[in-house]
């Protein structure tokens, strides 16, 4: 009569234990996928790399990050790639003297022969000659520039202080700001007008 209350007992004891050994592998299942996203956050962390004063991502190509650098577009960048030979190669493969390569190849791309026709400034304002300008060289260019028309008052510096368009776009349909006008029908005008005299 005892035997199955043994059984029983025996029986419960075991799926105890099971459950114990569960917990205990899905805890460590937790500390394993924990230390996992560390690696993979490490990881991220390693593959931005810092090139022309812009964050870079490791991961892509060469000739496809040097595009995320503001005034370098797809031209400029497949020649900088094709100079330095690694436009194939992963931004986070390069060592630091092939990084410093490609940043020279940037400030200075007279010196590598890039045709002057591919440079973002041609006949400088200030100092008459032709060169490319990226990052906060540009952005401080282009608001020295829109200051000087602003002060000679020329069209296109009085356009900028309106805050309209300055290359001829028509204003009718675009560049519209402010609040909506309602536009009522002369039919919905009458019935109105008759409304508010009665």
């Amino acid at each position: 009569m005892h035997t199955p209350v043994i059984g029983a007992n025996m029986t419960a004891e075991k799926t105890q234990k099971d459950k114990e050994q569960k917990k205990a592998e899905k805890a460590e299942g937790k500390e394993e996928h924990k230390e996992e996203k560390f690696v993979k956050k490490e990881k991220r962390m390693i593959n931005v790399v810092r090139l022309g004063e812009t964050n870079l991502d490791g991961n892509r190509k060469v000739i496809s990050a040097l595009m995320g650098i503001k005034g370098i577009s797809f031209a400029f960048s497949r020649i900088i790639s094709d100079i330095s030979g690694m436009g194939e190669r992963k931004v986070s493969e390069l060592k630091e003297n092939e990084l410093q390569k490609l940043e020279d190849i940037i400030s200075h791309p007279d010196k590598y022969h890039i045709p002057s026709w591919m440079y973002n400034r041609r006949k400088d304002y200030d100092k008459g000659g032709t060169r490319h300008l990226t990052t906060s060289q540009l952005d401080l260019t282009q608001k020295m520039d829109i200051d000087r028309e602003k002060k000679i008052r020329s069209y296109r510096g009085v356009r900028h202080m309106a805050g309209l368009p300055v290359r001829g776009q028509r204003t009718r349909s675009s560049f519209r700001s402010g609040g909506t006008v309602g536009v009522q029908r002369k039919a919905a005008k009458a019935a109105a007008a008759a409304k508010s005299t009665e």
